[in-house]
């Protein structure tokens, strides 16, 4: 295929993502902006007062970039798994299976569309924060460079899941039983720097920790873990699991049978 035939089935299938999440706006970006402005409330106003600083920084202020990378990644993970899954379910795939755009382009364009949902609830969650807590960022290329691998990331994760899913409740067994324990055990509310020695070489093998704590140095300069080594891990995630997403796109697995 020329480049311009490939550029045209990317954007094709990234136009169409992104018009379906927004065309049911109030099911895909509505519910995640308010849920995090009652974990604003809740956990930021009504617990943090009574907790008091953490990391040199007021409670809310240290709970917003965790609150912000949670919503991040579950909209990410969650725009891709249905849409691609629904696709296989309505047998719709079949339609870019047998169309001469390769693989890479297929996956690229469904990360794609996750990344914009994914990033998009960031930025309400942002701008939301804001009527909360006053923000300044101390690293913006940390920023910036954090929340799109996070996003690319679980787009990819949402992707293999769909692949690998034979029945609409299995599309829901890893956002209940993987992401959410591990967004929770993932910093987002706490340093790990409270927990006793043995809990923080757990938390240590947690990776949506080194994508929460990257944010946060990016944002306010502090973390538990080294900012760099936490790019280096999304990094090396990304590539482990596009590798797995395109054999399994090339052998068919879970969408040919």
């Amino acid at each position: 295929m020329t480049p311009q035939a490939l550029w045209t089935a990317f954007s094709t299938i990234v136009i169409r993502e992104v018009r379906r999440f927004t065309r049911i706006w109030p099911q895909t970006l509505l519910p995640p902006a308010v849920t995090m402005t009652l974990y604003f409330i809740i956990f930021g106003n009504l617990i943090g007062s009574r907790i008091g600083e953490m990391g040199g920084y007021d409670y809310m202020q240290f709970i917003v970039p965790g609150l912000i990378m949670m919503a991040v990644i579950t909209n990410s993970y969650a725009n891709v798994v249905s849409s691609f899954f629904s696709m296989k379910f309505q047998r719709s795939i079949e339609e870019l299976l047998v169309s001469p755009v390769p693989n890479w382009t297929i996956l690229s364009g469904y990360v794609a569309g996750g990344m914009a949902r994914g990033l998009s609830i960031g930025l309400i969650v942002t701008v939301l924060s804001l009527a909360f807590t006053r923000l300044s960022i101390h690293n913006l290329p940390m920023v910036v460079v954090t929340v799109i691998l996070t996003s690319a990331l679980f787009s990819l994760g949402g992707f293999i899941n769909a692949m690998l899913a034979t029945k609409f409740d299995d599309i829901s067994i890893v956002p209940t039983f993987v992401l959410t324990p591990l967004t929770y055990l993932g910093g987002v509310f706490y340093s790990i720097q409270l927990l006793p020695s043995f809990w923080q070489g757990v938390s240590m093998a947690n990776p949506i920790l080194y994508m929460v704590n990257g944010f946060r140095y990016g944002i306010l300069g502090v973390s538990d873990v080294n900012p760099f080594v936490s790019l280096g891990m999304i990094l090396v995630f990304i590539i482990l699991l596009a590798v797995v997403a395109l054999r399994m796109l090339a052998r068919g697995k879970g969408i040919r049978h």
